[in-house]
C-alpha cells in the first residue's frame, strides 16, 4: 500500500476513535458500527466497489446504504452522550482529507473539480474548527447561534462536495468529469472515505445541532 494509503487509513482510524468519545462510547453502536467497517473494508481490498459495469450499480448500492448507517446511528444515540468538543474537533480531520483528495486528482484518481483548485470549500470548516476547539479545551464560553450557523455552513460544503462526487463516480447518476472521473471511492482503502469518514463528519454536525436545540 502507498503512503498515502496508509495516511489515509489513518484518518479514517482516526475519525472513527473521535466519534467514539464525542458519543459517549456508545455501546449500541458498537458492535453493527464494526461490523459495517469490516464489509466495506474487505469488500473494497477485494475490488467488488470498482466494478461499474454491474447491474444494479454497485455504487449505488453503497449510497443507499450510507444514508441507513447515518439514519441508524442518529436514532441510535442520545442527546445525553453527545460531546460537543470531540464532536467538533472531528471537522478538523477535513484537513487532511482536502490534501489527500488533491494529491487523488494528480495522481489522476478523481478530477479536480472535487479539490479545494474547483468545487470544493469542505477546507474551511476544517480550517475554522480550530479556534473553536481551542474555546472548548479553554472552557471559553461560545455563541449557541454561531456553533449553530457554523455547523449548518459545514453541512452545506459537505453536501456541495458529496453531490460532486457521486455526479463524477463512474455510474449511470454520472454528469461530470468524464475525462477523469472520481474512479478512487471505488478503490481501497478510499472507499472509507464515502462510506465511513463523511458519515461520520456529517452525523456529528447533526448531533451537535440536536443536542444546541435541547439546550
Amino acid at each position: 500500500m502507498s503512503l498515502l494509503g496508509t495516511s489515509f487509513l489513518l484518518i479514517t482510524a482516526v475519525s472513527i476513535s473521535i466519534f467514539y468519545y464525542g458519543t459517549g462510547k456508545n455501546r449500541s453502536i458498537q458492535l453493527p458500527f464494526t461490523i459495517w467497517i469490516l464489509v466495506i473494508g474487505i469488500s473494497s481490498y477485494l475490488g467488488f466497489w470498482e466494478n461499474t459495469t454491474s447491474f444494479p450499480p454497485r455504487m449505488i448500492i453503497l449510497f443507499l446504504s450510507i444514508i441507513g448507517l447515518v439514519v441508524f446511528l442518529f436514532r441510535q444515540i442520545e442527546v445525553t452522550d453527545i460531546h460537543e468538543g470531540w464532536l467538533t474537533s472531528i471537522h478538523i480531520l477535513r484537513i487532511p482529507v482536502e490534501l489527500t483528495l488533491l494529491k487523488l486528482f494528480l495522481s489522476g484518481q478523481l478530477p479536480e473539480i472535487m479539490t479545494f483548485q474547483g468545487w470544493n470549500f469542505d477546507i474551511v470548516v476544517g480550517i475554522t474548527a480550530i479556534p473553536l476547539l481551542f474555546m472548548y479545551w479553554f472552557k471559553v464560553q461560545i455563541s449557541p447561534t454561531l456553533l449553530r450557523y457554523w455547523n449548518i455552513f459545514g453541512i452545506v460544503m459537505l453536501a456541495i462536495i458529496v453531490t460532486v462526487a457521486i455526479l463524477s463516480a463512474p455510474t449511470p447518476l454520472q454528469q461530470l468529469a468524464f475525462e477523469q472521473p472520481n474512479r478512487a471511492v471505488t478503490q481501497f482503502p478510499y472507499t472509507f472515505l464515502p462510506a465511513v469518514v463523511v458519515p461520520l463528519v456529517f452525523i456529528s454536525h447533526l448531533l451537535t445541532l440536536k443536542r444546541l436545540a435541547m439546550k
